[in-house]
């Protein structure tokens, strides 16, 4: 028995605990009074053309994500669990945190390499389907950006665990959880002043006639909002979003450029259906939740990785990055279920919250109308795709939502 075994035990129990406590007092497990309905028939609001557009579109989509993932998987499960990635860790020059930093990021490029195509793919039907604006210049620009971010913190993370099952052989887990867990907190903090800025440009929304109805929707829902900014997401795409990021002073309301435009087509109502959403997030501390599940996540995550790594050395030896990494990929995997599931009850609670204090049901469903046709969302998915990587509710269940909300008692 390894001397960190007992440890990875205890640490595993702690994180999967924490995390059952956090969720079921944190997350809003009967959102929508009276339960979530039915998808509404998408045929009530969607033209066969709508239909046929979002379907063709989505389906080609997913074949390509899937088959990229699989190949992302195959492709780490290889080096992982064979000599050949230990074999190439060893060859690699300098004392073990740099084999190690060397390996993260060798076997990050080539993860990027091997799936590049099915990018390259997904981006030519995007831009095929007017879904894109941005240059195949600026792409490869924001392509280099997002692999050396993820690559540097995921080499960190390794070194961090390598270092530390080196130095502390007994209790590791237990210190590496709770570095990892404050590092998913103070990622999650300063993540819209360190890394948002990398890739977007913010501004404050201009006075007018827009802010002053936002800040009235703050002041019905609520939330206390500094400033609500709009980012310049219109030299990447033509699809319509808003978001809520960070928490506590660093949490900002972001709203896309290309929602906000007056040329845009979009209806004020729907604008406003799209911030109360945000505004909902904010108020119930939505990022904050959702940190904090992560932190728990991480602690468990560590203490199973001790408990699966096993072999001679064990995580303290850095041929077993490889090992690591391809865990870390399938665990990203198998929780996506548990991830999308929690995901998917705090967006609802925030559309339920967004029609309380819009009183507009006929504004959010043609928000939801306009955001499917803009971005050619598949209206029907395959029920278990959507159980596992849907973050969202469905367009159809949303809009029943809706009509929920509005006729609570349709008898």
């Amino acid at each position: 028995m390894r001397e960190d075994r007992r440890t990875a035990r205890a640490v595993t129990a702690v994180g999967l605990g924490a995390f059952v406590v956090l969720a079921v007092l944190l997350v809003p497990w009967h959102p929508v009074p009276g339960g979530v309905p039915a998808p509404a028939p998408a045929v009530d609001y969607f033209t066969p053309a709508d239909l046929r557009a979002g379907e063709d579109y989505a389906t080609g989509a997913r074949w390509l994500s899937w088959t990229s993932l699989a190949v992302s998987l195959a492709v780490a499960s290889a080096l992982g669990f064979s000599r050949s990635g230990a074999r190439l860790v060893a060859r690699l020059p300098g004392p073990w945190w740099a084999q190690v930093v060397q390996a993260v990021l060798l076997l990050a490029l080539i993860g990027r390499v091997v799936t590049l195509p099915f990018s390259v793919l997904l981006r030519r039907r995007a831009l095929e389907a007017g879904l894109s604006t941005q240059p195949w210049g600026a792409y490869a620009v924001d392509l280099v950006k997002g692999f050396a971010l993820d690559a540097g913190v995921t080499a960190l993370a390794v070194v961090l665990l390598v270092g530390l099952a080196r130095r502390l052989p007994r209790v590791w887990p237990a210190v590496a959880g709770g570095l990892l867990a404050a590092l998913v907190m103070g990622g999650s903090f300063l993540y819209p002043l360190l890394v948002e800025p990398l890739f977007n440009d913010f501004t404050p929304l201009p006075d007018g006639e827009l802010r002053s109805q936002v800040l009235a929707l703050a002041d019905t829902e609520g939330v206390r909002v500094g400033e609500v900014l709009v980012a310049d997401a219109s030299r990447r795409t033509t699809t319509l979003n808003a978001y809520v990021s960070g928490f506590g002073s660093s949490r900002r309301v972001v709203v896309y450029d290309n929602l906000v435009a007056g040329s845009s087509g979009v209806q004020q109502r729907e604008v406003l259906a799209v911030v109360a959403h945000e505004l909902a997030h904010a108020r119930h501390d939505d990022v904050l939740t959702g940190s904090l599940l992560g932190a728990a996540g991480a602690l468990a995550g560590v203490g199973l990785l001790a408990l699966l790594a096993g072999g001679r050395g064990g995580v303290a030896d850095p041929r077993r990055a490889p090992r690591l990494l391809a865990l870390l990929a399938l665990a990203t995997l198998l929780v996506s279920p548990v991830e999308n599931g929690i995901s998917r009850q705090l967006e609802t609670r925030a559309d339920v919250d967004a029609l309380r204090a819009t009183g507009d049901p006929a504004g959010f469903v043609a928000l939801q109308q306009d955001l499917a046709r803009r971005s050619l969302a598949d209206l029907t998915p395959p029920a278990w795709s959507q159980w596992w990587f849907g973050s969202h509710p469905t367009t159809m269940v949303r809009i029943a939502i809706a009509r929920q909300v509005e006729d609570p008692d349709p008898g």
